[in-house]
């Protein structure tokens, strides 16, 4: 299988730089996941496409400021971290610019309560740094962070608060779970009085969510790892969900892998935590979903192959062009959705 066989040609103009007001304004794609066929209306209309016992599955992971700017204590040169993944206690994974001028044992000051010692240089050229600070640690970066916002959006973001969500609690992602954007207070409200329940996944997106895949055959690339884990009480709901013969939805890409990394072949969910490096892709047969929520992703990248698995292919494909004629707008900012 090619990624080429993913690929498809985006206007420019239909890459959403700023995100809808309100929510749940934004527009929402209906795909009949037998036939493809396709209704459109917005996404505070969400309720009239699920039944009563419907389980909703989300991702509340929370987006942190995770890119931060400093000076090289001994050169004063300026230097820019980009928080990737937190190791243990004062330890992170980051990526730095300009990457060599960083090396083993090289100090930046952020703030004067921040500050940081380069401790290794990965192969790939991230650093392991640890941190000295004053105070609390999240605090200070959304004192003295800025959002780390796909290269795609070129804007700059006004309200922090718009690249999460409204149910984010879990604090450790790079990049938002974006299929998630759409939910309101009165979204939740019109799903709880149809009977449509809701329940909780967390899985840290990585920057690698964004990573192109590069190689011509995709069975050829490696898949980026991030860490997920799932409460007791949402594998209880899921199985009751299904006894009862309701479905289960996924909330986003995110919320897909993390449940079908924790099932067993029968479904049979596993409460707990580890880190997952599943890659989905056409050919692979669903555990536990039998819905999926999503945005429009971008050509040839994984999230695209994921869709293509659950949906199919040709008529994922389909259903783009017709996104495209109808001028949706695409990627994290952009409209969504939802494949039943």
């Amino acid at each position: 299988m090619k990624k080429s066989d993913f690929y498809y040609e985006l206007p420019e103009e239909l890459i959403a730089q700023t995100p809808a007001e309100p929510r749940d304004s934004s527009r929402l794609m209906k795909i009949d996941r037998q036939s493809g066929g396709i209704t459109h209306d917005r996404f505070y209309n969400l309720c009239n496409y699920l039944n009563k016992g419907d389980l909703l599955v989300l991702n509340d992971s929370k987006v942190f400021p995770a890119r931060i700017y400093g000076i090289k204590q001994e050169t004063g040169v300026p230097v820019e971290f980009l928080l990737l993944k937190h190791l243990e206690l004062d330890l992170w994974e980051v990526i730095v610019r300009p990457g060599r001028r960083l090396k083993k044992g090289a100090r930046v000051d952020f703030s004067p309560e921040l500050s940081a010692e380069v401790t290794e240089v990965k192969d790939d050229g991230n650093r392991i740094v640890k941190f000295s600070y004053d105070g609390v640690f999240f605090d200070i970066l959304d004192r003295i962070g800025q959002m780390p916002l796909p290269p795609y959006i070129k804007e700059k973001l006004k309200d922090k608060d718009r690249y999460n969500t409204v149910y984010c609690r879990e604090e450790g992602s790079a990049a938002a779970p974006t299929a998630g954007l759409h939910f309101t207070e009165n979204v939740f409200s019109s799903l709880k009085e149809k009977g449509v329940d809701t329940a909780f996944v967390t899985l840290h997106v990585g920057l690698g969510t964004f990573r192109p895949v590069k190689e011509d055959n995709i069975l050829d690339h490696k898949m980026h790892v991030e860490h997920y884990s799932v409460p007791q009480e949402t594998a209880d709901k899921i199985k009751q969900c299904k006894a009862n013969g309701g479905r289960v939805i996924s909330v986003g890409t995110t919320s897909c892998r993390t449940l079908e990394s924790a099932a067993d072949d029968s479904g049979n969910l596993t409460a707990g935590s580890a880190d997952t490096g599943i890659f989905i892709y056409p050919g692979y047969k669903f555990k536990v979903i039998d819905g999926l929520i999503t945005n429009f992703h971008l050509p040839e990248s994984t999230l695209i192959m994921l869709v293509s698995a659950f949906l199919g292919r040709e008529k994922t494909l389909a259903a783009y062009q017709t996104a495209i004629q109808e001028k949706y707008r695409f990627f994290s900012f952009g409209d969504s959705m939802i494949i039943l």
